[in-house]
C-alpha cells in the first residue's frame, strides 16, 4: 500500500445549539479532513478541528502544516508505519491537530492493510460505550432546560460548562443539581476560568452542600501547574487536567507532583493516536484513570477516539465524545452507531467511516 497522494477537504455542519465555554463560542462545525490515498485504491481518512485558543491552530495553519509534511510521506509504503509517523513528528514542531488528522488517516490505512477494525488492531475488545453530553454555559434557566432535555434523551452524565463568573457558576451548579434526580452525574468544566484560590472557595461552597461532582476539569490556566496541586490538596472533588496536558512529558510532570486525579486525553492535543496510547499507558503506571475527550470534531475524529478508548478500556474509563450528538446533521457516513449517549463500534475494517 504505497502512499501516492494526500489531499484535504473542509467538513462543515451546523450545530443544534451554540457551543459556549469560557474560552469560545462555536455555531457550526468547520473541520479539516485529511485523505491519504494509496496505489491500490485504499483510502485513509483523518480529521481535525482548528481550536486557536487551545492548540494555537487555525484552518490556514493546519493546511500549511499538512502541505509541509506531505513530501516526507508520499512515496512511502504503509508497511513503513514507524518511519511515516517519525516523519510526521520530526519535520515540524507543535501543530498537534494537523498531525493528529494525518495520524488518524494513517491508522485507518494500517488497520485496513491488516483487514481489521482499528480497535482490534490496537488490542481492544470493547465495542459499546457511553458518553456524557456537554451543557453549554449560559443563563441558569437555559442550562437547566438543556440539562433536563439531555436527561430525557437518555444521558445520565452531564458535563457543565462554567468559568466566566465564579459567583454565577455556584448558582448554576446548585440550580442544575437541584433540578435533577440523584442518579444523574455531574462533571464540571471551567476551561481555565478560575484562579486556584477561587477554585478552592467555589468547590468548598459546593461540597458544604454535599455537591461533589465526578470531577472539576481544568479550573486554572494551562500553565498554572502549582495551582492545580494547590487545589488538589484542599478539596474533595477530583481534579482532571485537560489543557495542561498535551504530551506524555506534560502528564508525567503532573503525575509525579501528585497534582491531579485524572487525565483528559484528546487526540488533537497528543498529535494523534500514538501518543494518546502512550499517555494512557503512563497514567496506568501511576494508577490514574483517564477520560478521552474531543474538540468539537465530526464523526471521523470522534470515531478514532472511540477506537482508542476500546484499546485502553481498562484505564480510559470516562468518555466525553459527544460532538457528533451536538451536530444538527451527520455529514459523514459511518458504520459506527452514534445513538445519543451510546456509541457502538462496528466490525468494518479501519475506522468504519466513509467520507
Amino acid at each position: 500500500m504505497k502512499i501516492t497522494n494526500i489531499r484535504i477537504s473542509i467538513l462543515k455542519a451546523p450545530l443544534k445549539n451554540p457551543f459556549i465555554t469560557s474560552l469560545r463560542r462555536v455555531d457550526a462545525l468547520e473541520d479539516l479532513v485529511v485523505i491519504v490515498e494509496c496505489a491500490d485504491g485504499s483510502i485513509g481518512y483523518g480529521e481535525g478541528a482548528p481550536t486557536p485558543v487551545i492548540t494555537g491552530e487555525t484552518m490556514g495553519s493546519m493546511i500549511a502544516a499538512i502541505e509541509h509534511i506531505k513530501p516526507y510521506i508520499i512515496g512511502l509504503d504503509i508497511e513503513d508505519f514507524d518511519i511515516i509517523l517519525n516523519n510526521i513528528h520530526s519535520t515540524i514542531l507543535k501543530n498537534t491537530t494537523a498531525k493528529s488528522a494525518l495520524e488518524i488517516a494513517l491508522y485507518d490505512l494500517k488497520a485496513k492493510s491488516v483487514k481489521q477494525p482499528l480497535y482490534k488492531m490496537l488490542g481492544g475488545t470493547h465495542k459499546t460505550f457511553k458518553t456524557d453530553i456537554t451543557i453549554s454555559m449560559g443563563e441558569i434557566e437555559k442550562m437547566i432546560s438543556d440539562s433536563l432535555d439531555a436527561v430525557n434523551l437518555g444521558y445520565d452524565t452531564l458535563k457543565i460548562k462554567i468559568g466566566d463568573n465564579p459567583q454565577k457558576d455556584i448558582e448554576r451548579i446548585i440550580a442544575i443539581h437541584d433540578a435533577l434526580d440523584d442518579n444523574i452525574t455531574l462533571r464540571l468544566d471551567a476551561n481555565q476560568g478560575w484562579t486556584a484560590q477561587e477554585s478552592v472557595t467555589l468547590l468548598h461552597a459546593l461540597e458544604k452542600q454535599d455537591i461533589i461532582a465526578e470531577f472539576i476539569e481544568q479550573p486554572v490556566a494551562a500553565d498554572d501547574i502549582e495551582g492545580l496541586r494547590y487545589i488538589k490538596e484542599r478539596v474533595q472533588t477530583p481534579l482532571l487536567a485537560d489543557e495542561s496536558i498535551f504530551s506524555v512529558k506534560d502528564a508525567r510532570r503532573l503525575l509525579e507532583m501528585q497534582a491531579i486525579d485524572y487525565v483528559n486525553i484528546k487526540l488533537a492535543k497528543t498529535a494523534g493516536i500514538t501518543q494518546a496510547l502512550q499517555l494512557a499507558d503512563l497514567s496506568a503506571e501511576f494508577g490514574v484513570k483517564c477520560m478521552i475527550g474531543c474538540m468539537l470534531e465530526g464523526p471521523i475524529s470522534v470515531a478514532a477516539g472511540v477506537h482508542v478508548a476500546s484499546a485502553k478500556a481498562d484505564i480510559i474509563t470516562m468518555l466525553d465524545l459527544d460532538a457528533v450528538s451536538l451536530l444538527a446533521s451527520h455529514p459523514v457516513n459511518t458504520s459506527i452507531v452514534f445513538n445519543e449517549s451510546e456509541i457502538r463500534l462496528s466490525e468494518d475494517i479501519g475506522l468504519g467511516v466513509f467520507y
